[in-house]
């Protein structure tokens, strides 16, 4: 089209040029031919411009859509990694039972939210009489679940991959795809995860399914033009979405993205016939203008390409933000922990704490986890907002982690720390933060503080500004050292730790929130209530104003270890196990435990006769014990003192139980308050 536009404009020039023979004339040939020459010029610019402009904004959407696909794809995996990490757990409790076997599957493929299948598949002969034991559950909608046994010799499991992966790698596994005949009966790809005994013996595999159905059905979502196409390979270059034949399709733009958890790449092929054909129908729009009046054309073409141009570059810029704003979101939110309380099994911690950032991701931070009896903790607040302070948060959430995995010294976790960021700081940023390590066995805190404010504790039902020493902030000086301080909390106490979004906050007026009215608001209550309490009172505070900083508070409370038991005979075990997590010294651990189980068996033989209840077991320090229940009046100390001098035979039926924790423990009380029976035990120390 250019070739003959530009073939017609010289020959309409020749003829003007064959009529007159005049300079002006001839100059006006020349200025036609210098007019097209340019105009095509331009035309190929533009074209060419513009080609490589469509192929990058194809380029960014293709990318934009993997990425959320490959976050929709991880969230799966990462449930069903969980699922099989959590089945694998339970079953290793009840190796004993292969009856729990099946509520344990059935339990585990309710708590996902997609329709599913998952099983745990034995060595074959782990359990005598049942040479091919593979427990499946079944889930098809919220209410229908189907648990059996579907390991047979005509379903020998021990062929397959997932089962073969289990005894070779000591986590989760992706299988290659599969069709699975006996449990989801569709294609699926297995994530598989060993199970072992007490001697760390791998006895069985746990397999959860990832249907291929749900993974075709993101194809809809991957549509970014109308014939593209989409596909999903293993690492092992398996297709586990097929990809559309492209033979005889022509020119394609393949664009992939990997996923981490898994190795599997997903990949998008646009057509560039399709690609680029509003740009080809454009071109000849053009040619047809360029005929009707060049002069006017030129100046056409040139103002509406680089406006084009601008809102093509503008429209690009904002949608890769909008789109990477939304990625960094989720991201950040995946990081932070949401499920609280967050240790279910242990009684002596209590935790709660939130992130509410000004903009759409900010930079404040908070984190927690227990590693070998010890609560380690941080609270952080980087300088700036927006997606710079996010990716530094990010990095310093995983720096905590990661240092925190092989050290406990506050003060060299957060020299390391430090030194990552300094080194990684291209952008002059720099972060406040305070690191604790508490000691669950026996109460005692080290932290340092960087930069941060102050946290607050309570103690013996007064608050108050914890010392700190003035460490730099993070990411500024790169050989600094940071001071590690120690601190004595006591059971009950709470500690409250926040950023400068609480005490900073405004209202309409320009007033802060301040410390003072920070210290009049806290109260005794649990972290939850305390957390939720604060956050509302700021909300208060501000009225209309807008939220001018990220706002970030974390409560934790050290309490006193406890242990709720059922009324059941196969629960005094769990006793011994508890006294051992309380840490009393270990000359007292076994006369302690024998202790208390004459007393809790006491309580369940005769507090419940018969029925249902709990008893709940609460240690003081030093060495004070309490055991209470709801059940019926019964005061084991009023039992007879038992004549030990007197034969088997002669002595009568009972007491021995009371008798000996009398004495084992030095004060043995009893009284009847609230409906409910306390039974106080006393060693002195």
């Amino acid at each position: 089209m250019r070739v003959w536009i530009f073939f017609c404009t010289f020959a309409a020039a020749k003829v003007l040029d064959m009529k007159t023979k005049e300079k002006k004339s001839r100059s006006g040939v020349w200025v036609i031919l210098v007019a097209a020459a340019v105009l095509e010029a331009i035309s190929c610019t533009m074209y060419f411009t513009s080609r490589a402009a469509i192929r990058d904004e194809a380029k960014r959407r293709a990318q934009t859509e993997l990425r959320k696909a490959e976050l929709e794809i991880q969230l799966h995996t990462v449930e069903a990694e969980t699922a099989a990490k959590s089945l694998a757990l339970m079953v290793q409790k009840h190796l004993n039972q292969p009856q729990m076997i099946y509520e344990d599957t059935r339990l585990a493929v309710s708590a996902m939210r997609e329709n599913t299948s998952l099983a745990v598949a034995f060595v074959p002969d782990y359990f005598p009489g049942q040479p091919f034991f593979e427990i499946c559950s079944s889930k098809f909608s919220k209410d229908s679940i189907f648990t059996r046994n579907i390991g047979s010799a005509d379903h020998d499991y021990t062929d397959l991959e997932w089962y073969q992966c289990g005894f070779v790698h000591d986590s989760c596994w992706w299988c290659e795809p599969y069709y699975d005949d006996s449990g989801s009966q569709t294609m699926v790809v297995s994530c598989s995860h060993p199970v072992y005994d007490a001697q760390g013996k791998v006895v069985a595999v746990v397999c959860v399914d990832l249907s291929l159905d749900y993974l075709e059905a993101l194809s809809e979502n991957l549509q970014v033009y109308p014939n593209s196409s989409y596909s999903i390979r293993s690492s092992k270059g398996m297709d586990i979405v097929s990809l559309i034949d492209t033979t005889g399709r022509g020119k394609y733009n393949l664009f992939q993205e990997e996923i981490d958890a898994t190795g599997w790449h997903i990949e998008i092929i646009i057509p560039e016939d399709e690609l680029f054909e509003d740009l080809n129908r454009i071109g000849k729009i053009v040619g047809i203008l360029m005929l009707l009046g060049l002069a006017l054309l030129i100046f056409i073409v040139w103002h509406a390409g680089r406006n084009n141009k601008r809102l093509l570059e503008t429209t690009a810029k904002n949608q890769r933000m909008e789109d990477e704003l939304q990625i960094a979101n989720t991201i950040q939110n995946a990081m932070l922990p949401k499920v609280f309380p967050p240790f279910m099994d242990r009684l002596d911690l209590n935790i709660h704490g939130m992130v509410e950032p000004a903009k759409e991701i900010g930079g404040d931070l908070y984190d927690f986890y227990v590693r070998h009896d010890k609560l380690f903790f941080c609270i952080g607040d980087v300088s700036g907002k927006g997606v710079p302070a996010a990716l530094v948060m990010a990095m310093t959430r995983s720096l905590f982690r990661s240092n925190s995995a092989h050290e406990e010294q506050p003060e060299l976790i957060v020299r390391k720390m430090n030194r990552a960021l300094v080194d990684q700081n291209a952008q002059n940023m720099f972060l406040t933060l305070f690191l604790g390590v508490l000691d669950c066995t026996n109460g005692e805190l080290s932290y340092c503080n960087a930069g941060h404010n102050a946290p607050v504790l309570m103690t013996n039902g007064a608050w108050k500004m914890i010392p700190v020493v003035p460490n730099l902030p993070l990411g500024i000086e790169p050989e600094f050292e940071f001071q590690a301080q120690h601190l004595q909390l006591h059971y009950n106490d709470r500690l409250f730790l926040y950023t400068d979004g609480l005490t900073e906050a405004e209202n309409t007026a320009h007033e802060l929130f301040g410390e003072e009215r920070m210290m009049a608001e806290l109260n005794d209550m649990s972290p939850r209530k305390l957390v939720e309490h604060m956050q509302a009172c700021v909300e208060a505070f501000r009225g209309g104003a807008a939220q001018s900083d990220d706002l970030t508070m974390m409560a934790i409370r050290y309490q006193t270890p406890a242990l709720l038991m059922r009324n059941d005979i196969q629960q005094i075990p769990t006793l011994a196990e508890w006294l051992e997590g309380i840490g009393i010294p270990d000359e007292l651990n076994m006369p302690m435990n024998l202790a208390l189980e004459e007393a809790v068996t006491n309580v369940m033989l005769y507090a419940y006769p018969g029925g249902s209840g709990q008893v709940y077991v609460e240690f003081t320090p030093p060495m004070t014990f309490t055991i209470t229940d709801s059940g019926i009046p019964f005061d084991p100390t009023k039992k007879e003192e038992v004549d030990t001098t007197l034969s088997a035979e002669e002595r009568p039926i009972g007491g021995l139980g009371i008798h000996l924790v009398r004495q084992i423990m030095d004060e043995v009380s009893y009284e009847r308050a609230d409906d409910k029976n306390v039974l106080t035990l006393v060693k002195n120390l």
